[in-house]
């Protein structure tokens, strides 16, 4: 028998995914995680956006155009959000929510809507199967901060995390050259006293590099960054939401934050780590944000100085405080991303070409054309001629796509 386990959006999805296709192997089906013929798909869905929301929706019609009469179960946050919505599509047998998504094993034959409302303890799922040449490792799910434009929230539930001992074995057993720490929230893990600084801690002999994934500004402290300093192969790359550069737009957005707090934040991580890399996300047309503060927000992010900007345009969710606010013209939307996605790349490109010439850590995933490609410490896209099949010490040329063109040092590759 086989089975497609199919992903729509966050790395939490992409763990929770894994988890569901091992316990699938280990029950005799052949898994794939790719739309090919098959006897059972579970859609893993997406609301962090309209347009995620509708991609899932179509996922379904995707999966009738390959496999005409194959059982379909859909779970995740779409399916959370609006399961009667899920249930009327055709071959469409089960739809489960967002939360303990360990039991979807146990519900393979069930038929109906099987939401569960538990969101205070933490769902265990096995280990997850990659595909990926990074391990991302689930440490954490849901959030307590109910930002005014986001809906995840309310379907995933509050804040829950992994013991430390779990997490920690897991992330010490890893095969892969790297592993990243994920969740909805990381930044509120919590194992009873112990907190984030804490796990990174107990993983600092870790045998491949540990990368942090998606923070708040709230958990940049002198004691988690001691304890960054501490980790043996510590990626000095922090990825920090801000949203918006404007203290009356992040008032407006539920953010526990203003820019000059941020600022701060930013600056305390480079007096650690110099050449760090800060990322981050910002959305653009804010119900209520002007021209004023959106140029505010174009002046912060340059003087932030940001390496990567993922932008994002602001996707009314209902449900949420921010969709009882009257939106912006799309055409004002839609100027105002492509003014932040020209600035977001002009700052890559500024921050990238601080490296040329220097030695960077390649963690190779994936061959295009005749290049290896993959990520340095400092999260640049690298990419390099011929097969690299280990972590390696190369040296960066010259701009070259997305990222920079690199030359691998001799004797480069990276044992222990």
């Amino acid at each position: 028998m086989k089975a497609v386990v199919f992903t729509l959006g966050c790395k939490v999805n992409d763990c929770e995914s894994g988890s569901l296709i091992r316990g699938l192997q280990q029950r005799g089906w052949e898994v794939f995680d790719e739309l090919v013929p098959a006897d059972l798909y579970i859609l893993n869905t997406c609301a962090v956006t309209g347009e995620a929301e509708k991609k899932s929706r179509q996922a379904i019609a995707r999966v009738r155009a390959v496999a005409p009469e194959a059982r379909i179960i859909v779970c995740g946050c779409a399916a959370e959000k609006t399961p009667e919505l899920f249930l009327k599509k055709q071959n469409v047998r089960l739809v489960t929510g967002a939360r303990q998504k360990s039991k979807i094993l146990s519900l393979l034959d069930e038929e109906g809507i099987a939401l569960d409302e538990e969101d205070k303890k933490y769902d265990e799922m096995l280990p997850p199967v990659s595909f990926k040449a990074r391990a991302f490792i689930k440490i954490q799910d849901g959030c307590n901060n109910f930002c005014s434009y986001c809906i995840i929230p309310y379907l995933r539930g509050r804040s829950r995390s992994r013991t430390v001992e779990s997490a920690a074995a897991e992330i010490m057993s890893v095969s892969a050259e790297e592993a990243v720490l994920t969740g909805i929230d990381i930044s509120s893990y919590r194992d009873g006293e112990r907190d984030l600084a804490d796990l990174l801690l107990a993983v600092k002999d870790a045998p491949c590099r540990v990368r942090l994934g998606s923070l708040e500004v709230s958990v940049i402290t002198p004691r988690l960054l001691d304890a960054a300093k501490c980790v043996r192969d510590f990626a000095p790359h922090f990825h920090l939401s801000l949203q918006s550069g404007s203290d009356g737009v992040l008032k407006k957005m539920n953010r526990h934050y203003t820019a000059e707090e941020y600022l701060q934040k930013v600056m305390l991580i480079r007096s650690y780590f110099p050449d760090a890399a800060v990322t981050t996300d910002v959305i653009t047309g804010f119900p209520t944000e002007t021209e004023e503060q959106f140029a505010e927000t174009c002046a912060f992010v340059r003087k932030v100085g940001f390496s990567q900007i993922h932008c994002f345009s602001y996707s009314r969710r209902t449900g949420t405080n921010a969709a009882k606010l009257a939106e912006l013209p799309a055409e004002v939307k839609s100027r105002r991303l492509h003014e932040m996605l020209a600035l977001a790349a002009q700052l890559r490109a500024d921050y990238e070409k601080k490296f040329i010439g220097r030695t960077l850590e390649l963690v190779p995933e994936e061959r295009k054309g005749e290049y290896t490609v993959g990520y340095s410490q400092n999260y640049i896209r690298l990419y390099v001629r011929g097969d690299i099949a280990k972590k390696a010490r190369v040296v960066a040329a010259q701009p070259f796509e997305d990222g920079l063109l690199a030359v691998q040092e001799a004797k480069g590759e990276i044992h222990g």
